[in-house]
């Protein structure tokens, strides 16, 4: 929105400075729960956009250490948060070790929730298949073509192909089990 106010009026944004890059942190961290790598990144686009006025290199790293040390962002805490969400969408150890990856989670922050996704792989198969009518959730038995276009979408979910298999080539109404 500011971009465009500038480009209409033909002025150029002003340059950062401190108070107003610590300003921009707040702000995008009042909106949204983050982690240190995605407010480093909002606020790296934010210095590209608009320039920083100071003469030495911007200080993101320490205004995202102050950041962290003050509580604002947690990465642990965001990685637990984003792993149970997602876990409670049906997807799979896979597709949630992805996200967290993507979100800038090291993988020993990750590893607590990586550990949580595989020990509940089966009920997160299972909420999945309730979902798209998977397996024991269709309205009928599938043919082939249709059990492998299921396993398919299981694993695209993040799902292991051993509990992909046997949630897609379930028969509707099946109870299922790992042991």
């Amino acid at each position: 929105m500011s971009r465009r106010k500038f480009a209409s009026s033909g002025r150029a944004p002003k340059a950062l400075d401190l108070t107003a890059l610590n300003g921009l942190a707040l702000a995008y961290l009042g909106k949204y729960a983050t982690t240190r790598h995605k407010l480093r990144t909002y606020l790296a686009r934010k210095l590209s956009e608009r320039g920083w006025e100071g003469e030495e290199e911007a200080p993101l790293d320490a205004i995202v250490e102050r950041c962290a040390e003050l509580g604002y962002v947690d990465d642990a805490l965001f990685a637990e948060a984003r792993g149970a969400a997602l876990m409670r969408r049906g997807y799979g150890a896979q597709r949630i070790a992805d996200a967290l990856r993507g979100a800038g989670i090291d993988s020993e922050t990750a590893a607590p929730v990586r550990a949580a996704a595989r020990e509940g792989a089966l009920d997160a198969a299972l909420v999945f298949a309730r979902r798209k009518h998977i397996g024991p959730f269709g309205s009928k038995t599938s043919d082939m073509d249709q059990c492998r276009r299921h396993f398919a979408a299981m694993l695209r979910a993040g799902h292991p192909p051993d509990i992909a298999r046997l949630v897609a080539f379930a028969e509707p109404g099946a109870s299922l089990d790992l042991t």
